[in-house]
């Protein structure tokens, strides 16, 4: 049987060009990790599960997101700079997408 290999999981980049892959990725691995409500809204997560999270998160995201989102230390917040900051692009790829 051959060996399926670990494929690296790609922090966001600054620019934002693979945020749609990402958020996929980085929800598809809270939900395995169990941390998956860490990022909604009115979540009941315990202290450790946000810290858990938060590292997650910021250990793939780009090195300048880091430092310009240093002083977040809540999972969702985090989670709400990114998408309010990446979400317009959703506009721009997906319906170029659909065209292709």
């Amino acid at each position: 049987m051959t060996k399926i290999k670990n494929q690296k999981f790609i922090a966001l980049d600054i620019s934002g060009k693979n945020y749609l892959s990402w958020v996929l990725d980085v929800k598809l691995h809270l939900s395995a990790k169990k941390l998956r409500h860490t990022i909604d809204e009115d979540n009941a997560a315990s202290n450790e599960e946000r810290a858990t999270a938060l590292i997650f998160l910021r250990h793939h995201i780009d090195d300048d997101l880091k430092y310009e989102y240093l002083t977040v230390e809540n999972p969702l917040e985090l989670w709400q700079n990114l998408n309010d900051r990446f979400e317009h692009l959703k506009a721009i790829v997906l319906p170029k997408a659909l065209n292709d």
